[in-house]
């Protein structure tokens, strides 16, 4: 049985600790706030899951033991992701799995901690939990079928009102009361709903596109003295072998859309998350007849399907589309996006020279 450690007793660590739960591993759920500890045992797991499950054991962080877990899930916001991982890296874990954006837009430290995971041997990941779901693991399928060539564009969206995150953390009142407020911390749209431009670089890998390396932004920024993000995030991006992409995230619409397009010379993939309730689908048009394909799924199992995948990557010691490292080239992206869009201008990524921005163009 595998024993985790879960940083963060937040709606995400709650998920976490389900997820691991239902596949029988040993969970340690910790928080530096006793509050925080309280309501997930009394209101957050319950509501969510029935019954508290009293296989999970509670934790103080100053209390909590160390050195004895296979996985440490770090589950609290973005500008703390990195200094805990970096604490974390003397535990000796198999692996580290940091819940995404990565951290903040000015990457600091990021390179020092994948060298430092690196070092120490130490698998890591982050929850970009989207690209490792049933449906976009069928679509990847098909893309992998795919030639450069006959690929025109992709398209990404997610466009999703944050009255959901708030709904799911009843206890903040509002964007003020937490990171999601200030993009310099990690929120925002770019950041918070960075699925997409995680799911844009997985797609283009999986076509040959390369990276993104090119970003053109555009954010809509709300800026007050309690505020100071962007609540609308386009971006168009060009890829390392000149494909052309278009990502559009923000934290207004409703109803949601959550979508994907690769648009083909004579066909398409689509892939559509929670289309109707509880069920993502994936179409695509195939020698001129157009095929669908639907997946059940609950909130539940977008997490559950992300610790399956971390067990079977860990045991495998396989590559996988939510490494570090592919949630760090999303973070390169999103910092390029901010100054592409403060400055309006483009904004160039080098990838050969760490994870930092290294031109403006």
């Amino acid at each position: 049985m595998k024993r985790v450690k879960i940083i963060g007793a937040g709606s995400i660590g709650n998920h976490l600790s389900n997820a691991c739960r239902n596949i029988g591993w040993k969970v340690d759920l910790c928080d530096s706030d006793s509050d925080a500890l309280e309501r997930t045992k009394k209101l957050i797991y319950p509501s969510r899951y029935g019954k508290w499950d009293n296989e999970i054991s509670l934790f103080n962080m100053n209390n909590v033991p160390r050195g004895c877990y296979d996985i440490i899930f770090i589950g609290t916001p973005p500008d703390t992701h990195v200094g805990l991982a970096l604490k974390s890296i003397s535990e000796k874990p198999k692996a580290i799995c940091i819940e995404k954006p990565v951290c903040e837009p000015d990457l600091k430290n990021l390179s020092n901690l994948i060298d430092k995971l690196r070092k120490n041997k130490i698998l890591s990941f982050v929850g970009y939990d989207h690209v490792v779901g049933d449906a976009a693991q069928f679509a990847s399928k098909i893309a992998k079928r795919l030639k450069l060539k006959d690929i025109q564009y992709i398209e990404i969206e997610i466009k999703e009102h944050w009255e959901g995150i708030f709904n799911a953390h009843p206890w903040l009142d509002g964007p003020s009361d937490s990171y999601l407020g200030f993009y310099k911390r990690g929120g925002g749209a770019c950041s918070e709903h960075s699925h997409g431009i995680n799911l844009l670089q997985h797609f283009a890998s999986l076509v040959g596109a390369g990276k993104i390396s090119k970003v053109s932004a555009i954010h809509s920024y709300v800026k007050t003295k309690s505020l100071n993000y962007d609540k609308i995030s386009s971006l168009n991006v060009i890829t390392e072998k000149g494909l052309n992409c278009r990502i559009f995230q923000d934290v207004v619409t409703k109803p949601t859309s959550k979508r994907m397009k690769i648009v083909t010379n004579d066909g398409f993939i689509e892939w559509l998350c929670n289309y109707k309730k509880d069920i993502d689908m994936v179409s695509w048009k195939q020698k001129k007849i157009i095929n669908k394909k639907e997946f059940k799924k609950t909130r539940a199992d977008d997490f559950i399907n992300e610790v399956k995948h971390l067990k079977n990557v860990i045991r495998k010691k396989s590559l996988s589309p939510i490494s570090l490292e592919r949630g760090a080239d999303t973070m390169m992206v999103i910092s390029a996006a901010h100054k592409s869009s403060l400055l309006n201008k483009y904004v160039t990524i080098n990838y050969k020279k760490g994870y930092k921005l290294t031109s403006i163009s």
